[in-house]
């Protein structure tokens, strides 16, 4: 079953002559993990815009599976954004509330989630109190509380410091590999993308128009014992080799 698919999608902003997406078509499975991989500054967040809606594509449509009678997209920006003045309960259940849970009711189910995110003993917490680390899982729950038909990930470990980032990655891995949810990420970081994802999806020519595939068929539990296996590396290096083709077409990004 299909969580998301976009067919001939195209989109340029009305201050430019040039199109950032153009007649784009590609599908993302239901409780599949899939990242696109593309030069940074070629549209990927953008992408993400037209997805949530916050921009209207010129051509093209964007279907996603509809949960029930709701049609719920959760999302994670590269920045926590966890407002100063709640506390991190009421962050995270801010939400449910916007989906007409009483304030009591978002708070209950809330706190259900705290424990399994490694949160609990914080729901009277502000977010300055907290490590970027945790402000992170505090705003990947924020994205999950409403049991979304898919979850978009924009770089939400990119402004971590290097082991924090691989202390984020590694829980989030888990965290995936107990529930299954459908997961659509940008990052720039090829191990990160080798290590969580089903699929992933590379930029092959600008604009948006065709991306590349590459299943990751690599055999899960994995942990970044994986990162030193054979597959793992070979697989790095066809995405490497793709990057590299298409830096070189455009002649520098």
């Amino acid at each position: 079953m299909k969580a998301l698919e976009i067919n001939n999608l195209s989109f340029g902003y009305k201050d430019s002559d040039k199109l950032i997406v153009d007649d784009l078509s590609f599908d993302i499975n239901k409780n599949e993990f899939v990242t696109i991989i593309a030069p940074s500054g070629t549209g990927k967040s953008t992408l993400f815009r037209l997805i949530l809606g916050l921009l209207k594509p010129q051509k093209g449509k964007i279907d996603i599976l509809k949960d029930g009678n709701k049609n719920i997209i959760g999302y994670m920006p590269q920045k926590d954004s966890l407002m100063p003045w709640r506390n991190i309960l009421d962050n995270t259940a801010i939400g449910l509330e916007l989906n007409g849970y009483s304030k009591k009711e978002a708070r209950k189910v809330a706190a259900t989630y705290f424990e399994g995110f490694g949160l609990k003993g914080t729901e009277k917490y502000y977010p300055h109190e907290l490590s970027g680390g945790m402000r992170q899982r505090a705003s990947f729950l924020r994205a999950i509380v409403n049991n979304p038909s898919i979850i978009l990930l924009d770089e939400p470990f990119s402004s971590l410091d290097a082991l924090t980032r691989r202390k984020m990655q590694s829980w989030l891995l888990d965290l995936c590999q107990r529930q299954s949810n459908t997961v659509f990420m940008i990052t720039h970081d090829i191990e990160e993308a080798l290590l969580l994802s089903d699929r992933i999806l590379i930029c092959t020519e600008l604009p948006y128009r065709n991306l590349k595939s590459i299943d990751v068929n690599i055999e899960r539990p994995r942990n970044y014992e994986t990162t030193l296996s054979s597959e793992f590396i070979e697989l790095k290096r066809d995405i490497l080799n793709v990057l590299d083709s298409l830096e070189e077409n455009k002649g520098g990004i």
